[in-house]
């Protein structure tokens, strides 16, 4: 049975117009019948040796099924010659010739140079069209042009001028997840989590239409240059991925080194000042949440040495043969750029001392009587506006759907599945004009509460919330690192506490 192979690519596709219907058309015309075996390849990459079609036809030719191949081209077989002499070996070997429509390839030392010379062309053609695409992209980066749409939120693409402009409705929810995350009196300070599910619960879509947000979504936010102006181009090494993809193995991305990488300036959403504490406060965060010690440290990320300046990190020691623990400001490992000056002090000691000063003040709540409910400060105006928003697109829509039912004479309507929409969007106007009322009264009696109450009151709430007898090392790290920003050990018996 003659078989016939034909193989395109979506990019040879659309510019060649090299359709698989044109390439099954010719090879059966080469074949002089239409009784024929096909093996289509549609949107494979021509480097890959392992593709379904392909491999099909090979797996039929050691069955003897198939006496001869026709193939349009040898680059439709394969765009490396190695892979081309292969396939080209495999078949001879079974007495299977190898047709192709445009051109002879008669087994002769002149053939065999003349089909390698065409592989070898093929090869260096996709070669040099990569270089030439890639080189093109490069040179348009480095005149400040933005190359792609990488649909970042806050910003729309312009095409025709190759440049992002800030699309103020996203840009709102940018700067309100900076300020969240930066402002001492916001209820979600330094809180990725936080601020990702107060999104959520605000209804506040993502870029894609997701109705949830990640934390990870947010920390890639914070984390963004562009949203000081600074945009990154020519971040992402991609070489092999894609072949690799279709390979059905994992893309390999790798990313460039900083100084091969494109910086272009685009409008700043938030202040760069802003933008450099939010990755302090992330570093901070990381310390204090990512410790892979096998011991569970109260204060982990947390101390640090009043004598040299170095962080204190936890260490196990042993004495009489039984385990205790130290923090110490000695550091060992390999690439340390300071080894520190070698002060200790005792874990359970400087845990009892800096516990015993923030149950202080969690355990007399009255103290702080005068605290009020510290909201959203300067973000409650943005969430105002984005609330008073919806509340508009829920009115238009009742009213559309009013005048349907005064206006039409259709009897295939169904009234009672358009009244209850109506229901439905008059109850959603309701709690949104309660949540409106609530953020406007908060808004009036709103003053001037420092950061350092906010923080305590943040504390007593998730202190009463566990109560004292069920508090576990976990909880209280938690209540810690609500208040707590650092602990100076000066000397053995003395450590000063820096709040936020």
């Amino acid at each position: 049975m003659i078989a016939i192979y034909v193989r395109v690519s979506t990019e040879e596709q659309a510019i060649k117009g090299s359709s698989i219907d044109s390439q099954i058309e010719a090879c059966i015309k080469k074949a002089g019948t239409k009784d024929v075996l096909k093996y289509a390849d549609e949107g494979i990459s021509g480097e890959l040796l392992e593709r379904p079609a392909l491999n099909r036809l090979r797996e039929d030719a050691s069955k003897g099924l198939i006496s001869q191949v026709i193939c349009y081209d040898p680059d439709r077989l394969s765009r490396k010659l190695m892979n081309q002499l292969i396939i080209d070996d495999e078949l001879r070997k079974r007495n299977i010739p190898l047709i192709f429509v445009n051109g002879e390839y008669a087994n002769s030392p002149e053939g065999q140079l003349f089909f390698a010379m065409r592989g070898a062309i093929s090869e260096f053609e996709k070669a040099k069209i990569k270089e030439r695409t890639s080189s093109g992209r490069l040179q348009k980066m480095k005149k400040g042009m933005i190359i792609k749409d990488s649909k970042l939120y806050g910003y729309k693409f312009v095409k025709e001028k190759r440049t992002l402009e800030i699309f103020e409705e996203e840009a709102k929810i940018i700067r309100m997840i900076f300020n969240y995350f930066t402002d001492h009196k916001s209820p979600f300070f330094g809180r990725v989590n936080g601020i990702a599910l107060h999104l959520t619960q605000m209804g506040v879509k993502t870029k894609k239409g997701a109705k949830v947000w990640h934390r990870q979504v947010v920390r890639q936010i914070l984390m963004n240059s562009s949203y000081k102006g600074e945009h990154r181009q020519y971040k992402y090494d991609t070489e092999g991925s894609y072949v690799s993809k279709q390979a059905g193995n994992k893309s390999i991305i790798k990313i460039r080194p900083e100084e091969e990488q494109i910086t272009v300036a685009i409008p700043a959403i938030v202040p760069a000042e802003q933008w450099d504490y939010a990755q302090e406060l992330l570093g901070q965060s990381k310390r204090k949440h990512l410790s892979i010690s096998p011991h569970n440290y109260l204060l982990s990320g947390l101390v640090r040495c009043g004598k040299c300046g170095n962080t204190m990190t936890g260490k196990k020691r042993k004495s009489h043969g039984k385990d205790y623990y130290v923090y110490t400001c000695r550091k060992n490992y390999s690439g340390a750029k300071d080894r520190g000056c070698g002060k200790e002090m005792s874990e359970n000691k400087l845990n009892r001392h800096v516990w015993g000063e923030i149950f202080k003040f969690i355990t007399n709540p009255q103290k702080y009587a005068s605290f009020k409910e510290i909201e959203q400060s300067n973000h409650l105006s943005e969430e105002l506006e984005l609330i008073q928003k919806e509340i508009e697109k829920t009115k238009k829509g009742r009213k559309r759907l009013l005048t349907l039912i005064s206006l039409s004479d259709d009897d295939d309507l169904d009234i009672d599945e358009i009244k209850a929409q109506i229901i439905e969007l008059q109850k959603k106007q309701n709690q949104l004009i309660e949540k409106c009322n609530e953020i406007q009264s908060k808004m009036k009696v709103l003053d001037d509460t420092s950061s350092s109450e906010n923080a305590l009151k943040i504390a007593i709430d998730y202190f009463q919330s566990i109560g004292a007898d069920n508090l576990t090392l976990e909880d209280k790290k938690t209540i810690v690192n609500f208040i707590v920003k650092e602990v100076t050990v000066v000397d053995t018996d003395t450590a000063h506490i820096e709040t936020y």
